[in-house]
């Protein structure tokens, strides 16, 4: 089985460094990084800022552990780090990113 992981970042350079590592470790097959903008609610205030979102390809038995390198890895003190399972895909994909995981 397969998932996707979902992480904002505080900018580009970080969320290229946290997905560098991931693939580099084998916790992920593939990242792909984008800029964002973000609206949300942090200690009773609204705030709006530039991020970098990150979605990752993973197995999804590697979910814990892609979590845990990247709260090691992150600015924040509380990243944004979700998951949810692939339901369908291309085979071929799907096997690409068993063989390039741990």
């Amino acid at each position: 089985m397969f998932s996707v992981v979902y992480i904002s970042s505080r900018d580009m350079d970080e969320a290229r460094r946290i997905a560098g590592t991931l693939v580099r470790e084998k916790l992920v097959a593939c990242a792909n990084c984008w800029p964002i903008v973000s609206v949300f609610s942090w200690e009773g205030a609204i705030e709006e800022g530039s991020e970098a979102a990150t979605i990752c390809k993973t197995r999804t038995g590697l979910v814990p552990d892609v979590i845990r390198r990247v709260k090691e890895l992150h600015s924040y003190e509380v990243p944004c780090i979700t998951s949810w399972k692939i339901d369908e895909g291309s085979a071929d994909y799907l096997s690409w990113v068993q063989k390039e995981t741990r």
